[in-house]
């Protein structure tokens, strides 16, 4: 048995804030293997999945992208959005079909800034999920390169 994500928007938001970030949500599809966003790219949207599964990966020189979590069902797609330069630190590919809610970055943001609780409630989950995400991705890149360094 799985336990819940402590990071999936039901678990962090009230009824009343996610309702009000949900009423600004366009229900989008990504087919399995399509690019959501790539690393360096201008990060202007962001995607809460309804079903499916995408991968978080980091490019890494010489070798193909390099896996850092998959996401599912409730779960934030994407950090980048909320902090200048408003750019994309990870790639992002559907590994399923996924069904997604997408949210525009720049009303998300001049919402959080109308509403200083909403923003703050906001602010507070895309931060647990950033501390997940470096968490994630300094544990990967000790599995990729921590082998080699001691064999050298």
């Amino acid at each position: 048995m799985s336990t819940p994500s402590p990071i999936r928007i039901a678990a962090v938001l009230s009824t009343e804030h996610r309702g009000r970030l949900m009423s600004h949500a366009r229900e989008v599809n990504f087919h399995e293997g399509a690019r959501i966003f790539d690393e360096g790219t201008r990060a202007d949207s962001f995607w809460i999945v309804r079903s499916g599964t995408v991968t978080l990966e980091i490019p890494v020189p010489g070798r193909r992208p390099t896996p850092i979590e998959s996401l599912g069902p409730g779960e934030l797609v994407g950090w980048s959005w909320l902090f200048p330069p408003y750019v994309w630190q990870l790639g992002a590919e559907a590994m399923t079909p996924v069904r997604a809610y997408e949210f525009d970055a720049t009303t998300v943001r001049m919402l959080m800034d109308a509403d200083p609780a909403f923003g703050s409630a906001l602010g507070h989950w895309v931060g647990r999920v950033l501390a997940l995400r470096l968490h994630q991705t300094r544990t990967r890149l000790m599995d990729l390169y921590a082998p080699r360094l001691a064999a050298s």
